[in-house]
């Protein structure tokens, strides 16, 4: 650390009482000052003498040492002493120079329970060995947080080692999702089958089930992805949620199914996300109560002391938000404290509830604690050393004492009761209620869908005409609302432009748990987060999220964790062109076909009419591993004479074509979503001139990709190069080059103006499409 300059003992007064840092690092005495005792300074100034005869700087032996008393538990031990030219006298008293210098490490505070201690720091020193021997990682959260850690699963985290699964578990969410050897020493430590001492040794690596951020994918016990920062919150508003809905469909008096908390850990970077704060916003307003959030304020992040740039009173913007707030002021080791806090969140029924917990980031470690080099990156073996010193562990690498171990792995044998225990309730259950069990077992317990349910949308198609895809949509989710109870869902403030109410389905507020449309409010980013986590809630709910197809910019990071974590959310995105009209270039969206069509794991869908729409959603609900984007138009568009489901679901297929049989046609056309009945009338124009032409509906590359290579082929065949294929879309022509030669396509920000103008000023017209098409036969 760098020396600062020091003009007065005051001044060196204040420095030191505004040093955070409880480890057992040194600060520097400045030569000559008026806050070190006549007596001392004396010791001093003789010493210096004796040791500096040669130089002007010198590090004086231990024993002439000061020790500040900085906090409640520990001192600083030692100091670098300067003396200036310029202090030639003793009267002089000016300071010098303050400075950081390591030294040795003495035991710091710990619980007072040494079964405590021994749990607490076993899982500190499996995130400080794992991380040590991947030379990346995070060790500062998990040694910060590993008093409340212990304390949440020990006595108050209901969960199954055995059955990570079980349906009526707690939830708990690492939102800091850095930390994630916190959760990973857990996991092992409770007897998971999912992470084992070999995998914590893997932490890190490639394949391994202890990858760098929690995933849910690959780990069993992670309930969400988490890593971007304010993501893990927000999904544990939609875990709060799933419980809520769940709780309010299926529980009787005296029979309870569903009842169980979500507890989330977050830290200041959390906090700071805006997507924390709309999430959080709306669990406030509906009154969450089961949902408790505990919040790591240790004040460092990765750029030092959050005092740069994060300096709000937090506990008071959770109050404003609707939070019930608790600050423990010492969560180094006060596990009393830290075990009331959460109980008495857990008597507050109508708030979710935030507890603040004051902790030191690398709490033990002498010279990184309270640092931002303990965010991010190993402490490295000499100080890896002495924070085994500082917290007494005499234990090596990656080794846990018998006695913690033992403690921790009774949870197999408690979690297996608790889950007997549910079993039983569920059987009463069954023959006290038989129609709405057979509903949990179907939806909740097995997360099949209804027997009827593409039936409904094949039939709803059969019945639409002529309509914008919105409401072709529309129609579509009032098919399924009936016969899908598990379909819940809502829309970022938009539900009269992208038609997403259901017909006799009430929302879901504090008065009325079992509504399943929800009111997000204009946080598009949040609706999606929460959307993963209604999915991720792992009861067979079936959530959609809906805004204009331009808004994506805002909820993007949530709709990429969606893929990742292979949540499989209907996003139901509308206005989805410059044929929207009026509202201009801001609400017109160009690249966001392409980006997500580059988005893996993801089914990018444009359907053409109100038969592809249906199609859209069947193969949305077939892909529970896979969320589907669903381009909607806002504008009329003809229901097309040959569109096919079985069709679309394809991803691409011959809507029309006059060629001869065992023939080629002369040019193949393409589009998808708004344009292809442009095309088709294209195509009517040049068979009237005698030329043959394809039509190929193209409302998914994905699913297209996913068919034999001698359907891919029937569908474009080689012999038929690109450069006698054109593609129309009222959007970005990027990627298209890998299926045509020639596009009509809108590769710059849109316009104002009347819908239909904009089109024809982009070329979307079948005259340009065939002209277009002359030009190269």
């Amino acid at each position: 650390m760098a020396s600062q300059e020091v003009q007065s003992s005051s001044d060196l007064s204040t420095m030191k009482e505004n040093v955070k840092k409880p480890a057992f690092l040194t600060y520097s005495v400045p030569y000559r000052t008026t806050c070190v005792s006549e007596k001392s300074r004396d010791r001093l100034c003789a010493s210096y003498e004796r040791c500096c005869s040669a130089t002007r700087k010198s590090l004086l032996p231990r024993q002439g040492f000061l020790g500040f008393k900085v906090d409640g538990t520990q001192n600083f031990v030692g100091s670098k002493i300067w003396k200036e030219d310029s202090l030639s006298t003793r009267e002089q008293s000016k300071a010098t120079r303050i400075q950081m210098v390591e030294t040795a490490a003495k035991p710091v505070t710990q619980t007072g329970n040494r079964l405590a201690d021994l749990c607490i720091n076993s899982i500190r020193f499996l995130a400080i060995d794992a991380v040590e021997n991947a030379k990346s990682g995070h060790p500062g959260m998990p040694m910060g947080m590993a008093p409340a850690a212990y304390v949440l699963f020990d006595n108050f985290l209901k969960f199954n080692p055995k059955n990570p699964f079980w349906v009526n578990r707690d939830r708990f969410v690492l939102s800091n999702g850095h930390g994630s050897m916190l959760l990973y020493a857990l996991l092992y430590l409770c007897g998971y089958d999912s992470v084992t001492l070999e995998d914590i040794k893997k932490f890190r690596h490639i394949h391994s089930r202890t990858p760098g951020h929690p995933e849910n994918i690959e780990t069993a016990g992670v309930e969400v992805t988490t890593g971007p920062l304010g993501q893990g919150i927000a999904n544990a508003v939609g875990l709060a949620a799933a419980e809520a809905h769940l709780a309010a469909v299926y529980n009787r008096p005296g029979h309870e199914l569903i009842d169980h908390y979500t507890y989330v850990f977050m830290g200041d970077g959390c906090v700071m996300e805006g997507v924390s704060n709309e999430a959080c916003s709306l669990a406030g307003h509906l009154k969450l109560g089961k949902l408790i959030a505990i919040y790591d304020d240790n004040s460092i992040s990765i750029d030092g002391n959050t005092e740069v740039a994060f300096t709000e009173d937090v506990g008071k913007r959770y109050e404003a938000l609707g939070w019930h707030v608790q600050t423990v002021e010492n969560g180094n080791f006060d596990l009393k404290a830290i075990s009331d806090a959460i109980q008495k969140a857990k008597q507050v029924h109508d708030k979710p509830s935030l507890i603040r917990l004051k902790t030191v980031i690398g709490y033990g470690s002498p010279n990184k604690a309270n640092t931002g080099e303990v965010h991010g990156a190993a402490l490295g073996a000499e100080e890896v050393k002495r924070t085994r010193d500082s917290l007494s562990w005499p234990y090596k690498e990656f080794e846990v004492p018998e006695e913690a171990l033992h403690h921790y792995r009774r949870h197999i044998e408690t979690g297996e009761k608790l889950e007997r225990e549910w079993q039983s309730k569920w059987e009463s259950y069954k023959k006290a209620f038989p129609e709405l069990a057979a509903q949990f077992e179907r939806t909740v317990l097995h997360k099949k869908l209804p027997d009827n349910w593409e039936n409904a949308l094949v039939s709803a198609a059969e019945k639409g005409g002529d309509m914008a895809t919105r409401q072709a949509s529309q129609a579509m989710l009032n098919a399924l609302a009936p016969i899908m109870p598990e379909l819940v869902g809502g829309s970022a403030d938009l539900a009269p432009s992208c038609l997403t109410m259901m017909k006799n389905v009430p929302s879901f507020q504090y008065n009325c748990r079992e509504g399943r449309y929800f009111h997000y409010g204009v946080r598009e980013h949040a609706m999606g987060a929460i959307s993963n986590g209604l999915y991720l809630h792992n009861t067979g709910l079936r959530p959609f999220a809906a805004t204009f197809f331009i808004f994506t910019d805002y909820m993007r990071a949530s709709i990429r964790l969606s893929a990742l974590s292979r949540a499989g959310v209907i996003y139901i995105m509308t206005h989805d062109s410059v044929a929207l009209g009026e509202d201009g270039p801001t609400h017109q969206p160009i690249e966001h076909l392409a980006s997500f069509r580059a988005m893996p794991n993801v089914h990018m869908i444009r359907p053409a009419d109100v038969t592809e729409t249906a199609a859209a959603y069947i193969a949305a609900l077939r892909s529970p591993s896979t969320p589907s984007i669903l381009s909607l138009s806002r504008q009329k568009l003809p229901k097309l004479k040959n569109s096919s489901i079985q069709g679309a679901l394809k991803g691409a297929y011959i809507l029309s074509d006059n060629t001869k049989s065992g023939g080629l046609p002369d040019f193949i056309l393409t589009a998808s979503g708004s344009e292809v009945h442009v095309v088709e009338n294209a195509a009517e124009m040049l068979r009237q001139e005698g030329k043959s032409i394809r039509v190929v509906s193209f409302p998914c590359w994905e699913l297209f990709e996913q068919q034999s290579r001698e359907y891919q082929d029937s569908v474009f065949p080689s012999s038929v190069g690109k450069e006698r294929r054109l593609v129309c879309e009222a959007a970005s022509g990027f990627g298209w080059e890998r299926y045509v030669g020639h596009m009509i396509t809108i590769d710059q920000f849109g316009l104002s103006g009347k819908g239909d103008d904009i089109l024809k000023y982009f070329g979307m017209t079948a005259d340009n499409v065939v002209k277009r098409v002359k030009a190269v036969l």
